[in-house]
């Protein structure tokens, strides 16, 4: 059986990224939107596992942590700090005030979760989703739907993607490396490519310089997607290099569909 985790942030787009990710990993999801709210939640629903922001108004994480191990119900569920505290001593200051343990921010989709599992115990734990694997054969697609070439080394990045855009009708086709990519592409001749950055051997930027180089696949929509820990030099390096976006993780699902569904609509133009 699956975990209940229960998330309080205030942030909506943090809040909603955690719901997002946990949800597609199979988990039981519920949230609060303040400390306050996340007390009067934790105490109704006994949750396996509380994530929970330190900085938030009216009530903040370290008062509602207090609250929630008062209960007697609650002593034995992890409460674990999501914040972006980096302090000499803030650690030591988190735990001391009877958080379970942390996770900072920004918060990286493609080790979120398994972090999150450190603090459930084995058999609170789905299994992670399936990573698409890429299949030879002629393109295939849905009547509404695109062909979509996703590249990146990190499995749970791949399954991400894959279960945002699949709902929608896209043909996903996943690549775990540029070499990988490129031969795909030339067989299958997706509708977009989006490609990581920072990968092993040939990196993302290597792969634009490769797929750019040959008539047939230079029109493609090339989009990258990377994380925030990169900042404006290395958008402007993929822009130079002939990439139509650099989207930054992590990103809401509705904006990132909806970017994605605009690259697709200039592909599809005569």
């Amino acid at each position: 059986m699956a975990a209940r985790i229960l998330v309080v942030d205030d942030n909506p787009t943090n809040l909603s990224l955690m719901e997002y990710l946990l949800r597609r990993f199979g988990y039981d999801v519920a949230s609060a939107t303040d400390g306050e709210k996340g007390v009067a939640r934790a105490q109704r629903d006994t949750p396996d596992l509380i994530l929970m922001d330190l900085q938030m108004p009216t009530l903040d994480g370290y008062e509602a942590c207090a609250r929630i191990k008062e209960t007697v119900a609650l002593r034995s569920v992890p409460v674990v700090a999501v914040t972006a505290l980096a302090m000499v001593g803030d650690r030591e200051k988190i735990l001391s005030r009877g958080f379970d343990g942390y996770i900072s921010k920004p918060i990286a989709p493609e080790t979120f979760v398994s972090l999150v599992e450190t603090f459930l115990a084995p058999r609170l734990r789905v299994e992670a989703p399936s990573v698409p694997e890429p299949t030879p054969g002629p393109v295939t697609t849905t009547p509404t739907g695109s062909t979509i070439l996703v590249v990146d080394n990190a499995p749970a990045n791949l399954a991400l993607v894959a279960s945002t855009l699949r709902p929608l009708g896209h043909q996903v086709i996943a690549a775990h490396s540029a070499s990988e990519a490129l031969a795909l592409a030339r067989a299958r001749r997706p509708d977009l490519i989006l490609s990581d950055v920072h990968m092993p051997t040939v990196n993302g930027y290597d792969f634009i310089r490769l797929v750019k180089a040959e008539t047939g696949l230079r029109a493609i929509p090339f989009v990258f997607i990377s994380s925030t820990v990169w900042g404006d030099k290395e958008r402007e390096v993929g822009l130079a290099l002939g990439a139509d976006a650099f989207i930054l993780r992590p990103i809401e699902p509705g904006a990132f569909i909806a970017q994605i569904e605009a690259y697709l609509s200039t592909s599809k133009q005569p």
